[in-house]
């Protein structure tokens, strides 16, 4: 994707746009990004831990921790000073992610695996597998449309406020040309 400014290599921020889902993508939008986390919740800290789980270029590996980083994701901890070495653990905002990652897989799952669930979400205490569903806290009702909607909220600028208005509700009864109007 070309940014304006014309430098073909460069991507468009996200960063300073209103949408949620736009500054999420700007922090882990890239895919090595996501695999990095998921290795992550499976306990890897190390880069040569990475390096061999992803077989990712080493110049990459880096650039994408960097980028964790700065992005809050995860940590930076020196664990040895000759040589050198850090190791990179989950931050609070890099364990949030995890049910993201769970919704990722359960959508896989159902989508994208003709030969079979390859992993799957289990239970800890009974080992019993798992069917993620995004509920309401409050309601405790699943969130599935028409019920729940994307709406503009309190910090939204207009063309935000635009984007998400309601839709336009039909009236409720439209008379016939044989009912006279009320």
């Amino acid at each position: 994707m070309q940014a304006s400014g014309g430098d073909p290599m460069r991507r468009k921020s996200f960063g300073n746009m209103q949408c949620p889902i736009a500054r999420s993508l700007e922090r882990v939008g890239e895919w090595w990004s996501i695999l990095i986390l998921r290795d992550a919740f499976h306990g890897l800290t190390r880069f040569d831990q990475f390096q061999e789980s992803l077989g990712i270029a080493p110049n990459m590996l880096a650039r994408r921790l960097n980028s964790l980083v700065e992005a809050g994701l995860l940590e930076r901890r020196r664990y040895s000073e000759r040589p050198p070495r850090d190791e990179y653990v989950l931050t609070e905002v890099g364990r949030d992610f995890r049910p993201v990652l769970w919704a990722l897989l359960a959508w896989g799952n159902r989508h994208f695996a003709p030969e079979g669930k390859s992993v799957v979400i289990v239970d800890s205490r009974t080992g019993e597998e798992a069917e993620p569903v995004l509920v309401d806290r409050k309601s405790g009702r699943p969130l599935v449309a028409p019920a729940f909607r994307s709406a503009a909220g309190p910090a939204a600028d207009a063309r935000t406020r635009r984007r998400y208005a309601p839709p336009a509700s039909p009236p409720t009864s439209v008379p016939s040309a044989d009912e006279p109007a009320p």
